[in-house]
């Protein structure tokens, strides 16, 4: 792949340039990503005709659990995994290049909060932590690192350390403070002791991972926030399949950066899209995926409120369900 293609993804300015370098990026993994080309071959397309971003096959995520999804000839530096919660296959995502992913998930971070250097991180993500290859842990890890204080950091079961932790940082006052934990962990740490985190960035990853029973986004945010006594609860919306996030700072309303575009699509037409305000199934347009698939058609329920503003309602009833998703709402 041409370097300057890879060097302007993290560029973007406009849909125009959106656009352009998605079509760019579609040709060459048309090319370069067997599983992409055989699904493509089988779907009797021609990617010399595709002209427009409407019009480009995407590919299901179901994949990514039966087959190596790669775009090009380069050695694999990682091995990204799913939780495989429900039992019924685990996903793998071959990582060639790891600074792509880097790039994406600290730009994004500076983009919607700022410098990590300006935050006290907390996490609370026990069952990502006790295995390996989460992207997610990655991540996290990554930007506790950044923040360079000597709170950031795991806390996994500790409670009773992160909630003292978190009463002297909010007396201390010299950050913002981040507090990002899987659902059914918050949930545990409310229970564990009443604590004002007034002030504090409460950021759920979604996601009971078999430990408690699913409940829609909105009655987890309404238990958070009346428990924690905060306004409004944030949410990291990811998967392991991709190497962006999109972020909401409240009322579950997702927004994607530049180089990430979401698609409605028609559950009964694959090819028909909707307009905002109308619910079908999340197609990603993820183009930091350069050198795997960045064209990825999910198994998750959601509707367009905005421009780059999303909303994630649940998942289809016959797919499994994800670690990282809710409930239809």
């Amino acid at each position: 792949m041409n370097h300057s293609i890879k060097n302007r993804i993290f560029k973007i300015e406009n849909d125009s340039e959106f656009n352009s370098l998605a079509l760019e990026i579609f040709q060459f993994q048309a090319k370069e990503n067997q599983v992409y080309k055989e699904y493509i071959s089988y779907l009797g397309i021609d990617p010399q005709k595709i002209a427009i971003i409407e019009n480009i096959p995407f590919l299901p995520i179901q994949f990514f659990k039966s087959r190596k999804v790669v775009s090009g000839n380069h050695e694999t530096e990682c091995e990204f995994s799913s939780s495989g919660t429900s039992g019924l296959g685990t996903s793998f995502h071959y990582i060639t290049d790891l600074s792509i992913y880097e790039e994406s998930f600290l730009k994004a971070f500076h983009l919607f909060y700022g410098d990590p250097k300006k935050f006290h991180i907390l996490a609370l993500l026990p069952s990502y932590f006790e295995r390996s290859g989460s992207s997610l842990i990655y991540m996290v890890h990554d930007l506790i690192e950044k923040s360079t204080s000597n709170y950031s950091g795991f806390y996994l079961d500790e409670h009773e350390k992160l909630i003292k932790n978190l009463q002297y940082l909010k007396k201390r006052n010299d950050r913002k403070i981040i507090l990002i934990g899987v659902s059914f962990a918050l949930l545990d740490l409310i229970e564990k002791a009443p604590i004002d985190l007034s002030n504090v960035i409460i950021m759920e990853t979604g996601g009971m991972k078999g430990k408690r029973e699913e409940i829609t986004r909105k009655e987890l945010h309404q238990v958070l926030c009346d428990r924690f006594n905060v306004q409004v609860i944030h949410s990291e919306y990811g998967m392991t399949e991709l190497l962006s996030q999109a972020y909401s700072s409240g009322g579950g309303v997702f927004k994607s950066t530049p180089w990430m575009k979401i698609l409605i699509r028609d559950p009964y037409d694959p090819f028909g899209y909707f307009e905002k305000g109308r619910s079908g199934g999340i197609n990603i347009i993820d183009l930091a995926n350069i050198y795997s698939c960045s064209f990825i058609e999910t198994q998750d329920l959601g509707k367009i409120i905005d421009a780059n503003q999303f909303e994630v309602l649940g998942r289809f009833d016959y797919s499994d369900i994800r670690g990282c998703n809710l409930l239809v709402d």
